[in-house]
């Protein structure tokens, strides 16, 4: 991060935002893919994905607020968290479904 505070022609926020936006696609994507494939276990996969999605976007979140191109947001935060719940809880369920 101290690269880009010395190097603003990055255009880091340029690309930060570019980023967050990927990331924040790629939840629902992800599991709407999952959904598709027809397979308990292929869906639990693609849920995986989606979670790691979600914590690319968390990440890139507190690097854009650190670098302070935007405000911190305890609602956006408080989003996350909830779809990381609802995302873990869905998991466990199927999982459960998987076992003799």
């Amino acid at each position: 991060m101290i690269l880009l505070r010395h190097y603003p022609s990055l255009k880091c926020s340029d690309f930060l935002s570019s980023q967050l936006k990927r990331s924040a696609i790629s939840v629902p994507s992800n599991i709407a893919e999952g959904a598709a494939r027809g397979s308990t276990k292929d869906l639990i996969r693609f849920l995986y994905i989606a979670l790691g999605s979600l914590a690319e976007l968390e990440t890139q979140l507190d690097i854009t607020c650190q670098l302070e191109f935007i405000k911190h947001n305890p609602e956006v935060e408080n989003r996350i968290e909830y779809t990381r719940r609802m995302l873990l809880n869905y998991i466990k369920g199927l999982r459960q479904k998987l076992k003799p």
